[in-house]
Formats: C-alpha cells, structure tokens, sequence
C-alpha cells in the first residue's frame, strides 16, 4: 500500500503536524503567502511576500499544502499591524496586515499572472492597479447576522469558512454610520429579549440587520431581516433609531421565512420613512431599496465606470450594447456620449429598476431589454441593430462561451469587459481573442481594499 505522502511515485517532503522554516516568495489569489520546501508548494495564510517564517503543515494534498503560521523569523518591510482588533478571526477582510501601496502591488500581479497563465495573452498592457486615498470605510452597504447566546447579543461577520459570528463593535472598511446602528440594534434586542434567528432549528426573529448609506446623499436605511411576519416592539426599535442615527430616511423589514443561506427574502414592509435612499455615481442619480444591486464602493465604481466610457470612446454617433445591464448604472454613464444605447438584463426586476432611473436622469437614448443576451442579441441583429460598441459586465462566473459567439457575431469594432473576478476575466479574454478580438489593454480597480479582491476594465478591439 503507498504511503500517504506518495503520489504516483513523487514522496511529498513535508509531513502534517510537522514544523517547518521557509521563505514566502509569491502571493495566492486570496493573499495567502506562498512558498517552497524542497519544491514544494506550501499555501500560509497571514504571511508575506520577502518572510522567513515557521510553520506547521495542517493540510496536504497532491500538489501543494497548507501552513499555519507559528512564526515571524524576518519580517517583510510591507507587514504592517492591522487597524482592527478582531482581523484574525473575522472573515471580512484578508490582507489588512500588508501595507496599502503592497495590497496594490499584489493586485496588479495578480491580474498580470491570470492573463498570461489562464489566458495565454501577450502583448497585453496592464496597468498598476488605481487604489484608493483613504482605504477605509469605504462600504456604503453591509449586512451583518445575528445570534443571541446564553444572554450576549452577537452581530457581526462570520468568521473564515464558517457560520461562527465573530462579535463586532467596529468595522474598518464600513462606514461608520453602522457601528453605532450595530450597537443600537444590540441594546434594543437586549432590552426587550428578541430572539435571533436560529439556522439549525429554523426558529426565532431577528436573522439579519442590513445598513446602507449614500455616499454623496447622507441618507441611511437600515433593514431588519426577519424570519417571522411579526416584528415585535419595532415600535421601540423605530424610536431608538430616529433618535441617534443622523440622516436616517428608511426603516424596513424584511421577511426571509425560507430555510437557506440567501440573507434577504423577497418581500418588504417598510415600518417608518422611505421606500429607498438616494445616491448618486458621478452625475446620475439612483434610489436604492433594500433589493436594489449598488456597488458597495461608490467612489470607486465612478473610477471604474469612468475607465470603462473611456475604453468606449464614443463620439456621439455610435450604438452601444450593455449585455449585463443590470439596474442600468453603466448604461447610462455610456448615454453621455452615445447615439443609442441597448441594455440587456434577465433580471426582470432590475430592467424595471433601469426604467426608472433612465426616466429620473431624463435620458431618453437608452432602451432596456428583459432577456438573456445570447437570445437577445440575435434578435436585434435580426432587426438591423448593429453594435459599434458592446459593454459586457458579468457576475464572478464571467460569460457563457455561446454570449461571446452571439457578441462576436455582431462584430462590434470595439468590447469593454469589466470584470469582478481576473480569473473568469483571462479565459473569456483568451476565447474572445480566438474569435477576434484583441485585448490592448486593462485597467485594475481596487474596489474592496483590505480584501484580495479586484475588479477590471479591459479594451479589447476586433482584429
């Protein structure tokens, strides 16, 4: 029988359970340090590129394993002290500990080895990724579970992989706005003995609370997520916070009475003030409702979105498709410079959404469509409807191969592909250059500081 360390003859050097000194000499997609041991590849979470370092291997497959840090021997110059007191058990953020112009550095990298090794691209111009001047309290949304047990309130994140809700007084990366909505909520449930949300029983009230906050506009809404129609002393609740939130506009509850992780539920009251809060993105102005899809990093997205009608470089006179339109945010930054444009979404709710906010900003060149793309697009080539510029803007997955065929189909001069995974980023990149087009360049964004995560603008041109 082969031992466990062997594989296909190759012996694994490290042993689990056992310590090991080893350099870090590269970065994981998730900020982990990565290393070698007699060329082996060993993953350790909280380390940094340029340390020597002691670990203990708790994890060993194939390819590679994983360490935990015991031990800084020799410090990396980007290793900084972490702002938060909780950042080693929560789960929000994973490179606080790596100074900013560093968590930068990493992410242009990150995107620079995707779209060599995934996409198999050269000649592709990457820029350094544009961060941020204050990389803090950027959220302008956060949801956040509850629990209550043996008495003490928790609110707050899971912790890394699980359901465990590490205790939150302060959030670094949300507004501040939230903090003391977090310790209201506490003081109230306390007082009056709400129960929270119990997921393994499927029993109590309170599952959720949900704060969002415009940016640009001041307004405040906070949702309370419960698995109950019944909200028992929202009465009390409404009082506290009209009192001490400064520009709170909206109370709501939210009604999710199905057993699943999915945070919000379909149906909403709204106990006190407005519907939805007001924010802006650049010149345009959307009303968010607790349901509404709004990047979370307002001005980040304006960056984003203006990188994106600079790819575009519209003169007035083009046809421009959105095919992951959404509530229309990027639809309608493209209408200022555009002839026409067509947005294409297959959430029904959010062409409605798009509607309005077309009607709000008075502009009348955009024309929404409910409906796959890759069904939609054919059927406007086949009502004449030639694209000069197409805008893809795609969930984490990125695109089915058959939307890119349908895109290429209309031969478009120009594609913008922005993107909130690099990964899904280089291989839609890689199929679109197989069907003609070239990728020049890409633009990263750093939307969520603090967290591996980057989001990207790449102008691709037909060959």
């Amino acid at each position: 029988m082969k031992s466990k360390r062997e594989f296909n003859n190759y012996i694994i050097p490290v042993e689990k359970n056992a310590d090991y000194i080893m350099t870090i000499d590269n970065m994981g997609y998730e900020g982990e340090g990565v290393g070698k041991i007699d060329n082996f590849t060993v993953f350790v979470a909280g380390a940094v590129i340029g340390e020597k370092v002691k670990i203990k291997i708790v994890k060993i497959s194939k390819n590679f394993a994983f360490g935990k840090l015991l031990e800084i021997i020799e410090a990396s110059p980007s290793r900084i002290e972490p702002v938060c007191s909780i950042y080693k058990s929560c789960g929000g953020c994973n490179i606080q500990h790596i100074d900013y112009k560093a968590q930068l550095d990493f992410k242009t990298n990150r995107v620079i080895q995707v779209i060599n090794r995934i996409g198999k691209l050269e000649e592709v111009i990457i820029h350094p990724t544009l961060g941020m001047e204050s990389p803090y309290n950027y959220r302008n949304k956060v949801q956040l579970p509850v629990s209550n047990k043996n008495g003490e309130v928790k609110i707050g994140f899971y912790a890394a992989r699980s359901h465990d809700i590490i205790n939150m007084e302060t959030c670094h990366i949300q507004d501040k706005v939230a903090d003391i909505v977090v310790k209201l909520t506490r003081q109230w449930m306390k007082e009056f003995n709400i129960e929270s949300y119990n997921e393994e029983k499927h029993q109590g009230i309170l599952r959720h609370i949900m704060i969002r906050k415009g940016s640009r506009t001041g307004e405040v809404m906070v949702v309370l997520v419960t698995n109950s129609k019944d909200l028992p002393y929202k009465e009390e609740f409404i009082a506290l916070m009209t009192k001490k939130i400064q520009g709170l506009v909206s109370v709501i509850q939210n009604i999710n009475n199905e057993k699943t992780n999915a945070i919000l539920g379909m149906h909403c009251k709204t106990l006190w003030g407005k519907d939805t809060i007001t924010d802006y993105i650049g010149e345009f102005k959307f009303e968010v409702s607790p349901l509404s899809f709004f990047q979370v990093n307002s001005i980040q997205t304006e960056v984003l979105y203006s990188k994106a009608l600079e790819y575009a470089n519209l003169s007035g006179g083009e046809v421009v498709l959105d095919a992951y339109c959404g509530t229309g945010t990027i639809s309608l930054f493209l209408s200022q410079k555009a002839k026409k444009v067509y947005g294409v979404e297959i959430v029904p709710e959010a062409i409605e959404n798009a509607k309005i906010n077309a009607i709000e900003n008075k502009v009348d060149n955009a024309e929404f469509i409910v409906g796959e793309a890759e069904k939609v697009i054919p059927k406007l080539i086949s009502e004449g409807v030639r694209a000069d510029v197409v805008v893809v803007d795609p969930p984490r997955k990125g695109c089915e191969k058959i939307l890119l065929e349908a895109i290429s189909s209309m031969e478009p001069k120009t594609i913008v592909y922005v993107s909130c995974d690099p990964g899904t980023l280089a291989r839609d990149l890689g199929i679109l250059d197989e069907l003609g087009y070239k990728t020049l360049e890409i633009q990263p964004v750093d939307m969520f500081p603090q967290t591996a995560h980057v989001e990207c603008c790449a102008l691709l041109k037909r060959k």
